[in-house]
């Protein structure tokens, strides 16, 4: 999930988001996620501006103090600086909590996350014990293919299955993409950011499930693990609502395999 607070961290991007241009803070969450047993968060960077990157990292852990859940934060990290980013790194991993690295991608051309200096980056997080989270549209899955080919000792996950173009029901070719990056197996999924991908208005839950059946299947129980995008998430449904549609879709699931993809998976993987 992430945390907003225009008034103390830049956000350039919020200024074409006004439905959610505002702060988004522990109150907000609770209200948000009240009575859904959420046990532990792990706080995704929002995108902050680049000087701000530092400082999100630091508000995130005075936060915690007073958020035991709070245990794990994926900061932002300038990965295409390549080996110049290592004092960036050394810097981010003096907080405790922070267990992973993300650099979005989504909005980059084309080769951005295969240029030399990008992949250098990435290789360095298993030397400050990171991971690195995948944020692209699926229309960017060729690239990330040959940085994953590139990164064997970095534990990648995908966010938000790939951002399909659930809302125009294309299934190909993301779906012969996330079967082949499932074959590497140092690479997870999130289940996350789908209605935001679909019809805000309209979208039903049987137009995420053909999406949500596939990683599962791709990945495996293992390797799969929820995601709530709050909030992002509430441009199209509330945190609750996005809960329900993704349980309704695995509710044939064995109850070991559930507990795997909304507890043990997310909880091992960040370390937390």
């Amino acid at each position: 999930m992430h945390l907003l607070d225009p008034g103390h961290i830049r956000y350039p991007w919020l200024a074409e988001a006004p439905a959610i241009n505002r702060p988004y803070r522990k109150k907000e969450f609770g209200e948000a996620s009240e009575g859904l047993g959420i046990e532990k968060i792990v706080f995704m960077e929002v995108d902050a501006h680049d000087d701000d990157g530092l400082k999100e990292v630091a508000w995130v852990t005075e936060l915690a103090k007073e958020e035991p859940r709070l245990q794990g934060i994926v900061a932002f990290a300038p990965l295409e600086r390549g080996e110049a980013v290592r004092q960036y790194l050394a810097e981010l991993v003096k907080y405790p909590l922070v267990k992973g690295a993300r650099r979005l991608i989504q909005a980059e051309g084309p080769g951005f996350c295969i240029q030399p200096d990008f992949i250098a980056g990435v290789k360095l997080l298993p030397e400050f014990g990171l991971s690195f989270d995948i944020c692209i549209k699926h229309y960017q899955m060729g690239d990330v293919l040959k940085l994953v080919e590139q990164c064997s000792e970095v534990a990648f996950v995908l966010d938000h299955v790939g951002k399909p173009d659930i809302k125009g029901h294309l299934l190909d070719p993301w779906r012969a993409e996330i079967t082949t990056l499932a074959g590497f197996p140092n690479v997870s999924c999130k289940i996350s950011g789908m209605v935001t991908e679909a019809d805000h208005q309209n979208w039903t839950r049987d137009d995420l499930k053909p999406y949500i059946d596939h990683v599962i299947q791709a990945f495996g129980p293992e390797r799969v693990m929820f995601g709530g995008d709050w909030p992002v998430s509430t441009l199209a449904t509330t945190y609750a609502g996005w809960l329900e549609a993704l349980q309704w879709a695995v509710q044939d699931l064995p109850d070991e395999d559930k507990h795997k993809l909304f507890h043990k998976n997310g909880s091992t993987f960040y370390s937390l």
